[in-house]
């Protein structure tokens, strides 16, 4: 029986070890439907195969945690980390342009000095809350978007749109919605990658994944937060650049 009931726990610790082995237990894995890719990313994709990939993001100041050591643990590092891991033969380097308060349009004025600096194969373009804060019209938001998006194209980057972070403090008071959706459809109208960070915010809040009202003065919270963005940008990437080399090797 003392020989039985052994077996048994021993059973159901394997069976523990195999779920989190899985990613179970991995809340960065809850949203892991929200991300995927559905357009190539080709500068990226070439730039790997010279291994040398140089990412840049350009946003405000949700792309950074304002605490000592935070820089580490904002998901610029964090996907320079996982990016590192998916791709050991490629030198990776994220490099980040935070500018707190920016608009879309602000920020197209900085991109092409931005690009001429660095010569980055991805810019991760994060915009969308400055202007929900300051009511712009979206067909405005939406403008600056087709701009940027020109702009980066004719300097040979490949770009990846993030949206704003959802917050259930102020679901009521700011109309993102409205900002995410006019980002998702210029996205599909240029054919240009979109991480949906609104999306998977929300999803992590309804399920509990994540407090996020106590985000703000929990930097256990925000870590962790940004670390799941880091890690599932990096799928993102990832599997824009398996789509490129899908296409290279039936010709297209």
């Amino acid at each position: 029986m003392r020989m039985a009931i052994v077996i048994v726990i021993s059973i159901a610790l394997s069976a523990s070890a195999a779920l989190a082995a899985d990613g179970d237990d991995d809340p960065c894995a809850v949203a892991q439907n929200l991300v995927h890719a559905d357009f190539p990313l080709p500068q990226v994709a070439n730039a790997i195969r010279q291994h040398q990939l140089d990412v840049v993001v350009v946003g405000t100041a949700s792309s950074a945690l304002g605490w000592p050591g935070g820089q580490s643990k904002a998901y610029p590092a964090r996907l320079e980390a996982a990016l590192a891991r998916t791709f050991p033969d490629v030198t990776v380097k994220v490099a980040s342009y935070i500018k707190p308060r920016q608009t879309a349009a602000d920020m197209v004025k900085a991109i092409d000095q931005i690009v001429d600096n660095t010569k980055p194969a991805l810019v991760i373009w994060q915009t969308g809350t400055a202007d929900a804060i300051r009511g712009v019209e979206p067909e405005a938001f939406s403008t600056a978007l087709d701009e940027g998006v020109e702009a980066l194209r004719s300097k040979n980057s490949d770009i990846l749109f993030m949206n704003m972070q959802y917050s259930p403090r102020t679901e009521s008071v700011i109309a993102a919605d409205s900002y995410a959706d006019a980002m998702r459809f210029v996205a599909l109208q240029h054919e240009v990658l979109l991480f949906d960070r609104f999306a998977i915010m929300r999803h992590w809040s309804e399920m509990g994944t994540f407090d996020l009202f106590a985000a703000t003065k929990n930097t256990e919270t925000a870590e962790g937060v940004h670390n799941c963005i880091g890690r599932l940008l990096a799928d993102l990437i990832k599997d824009g650049v398996g789509l490129t080399e899908a296409a290279r090797r039936d010709g297209h």
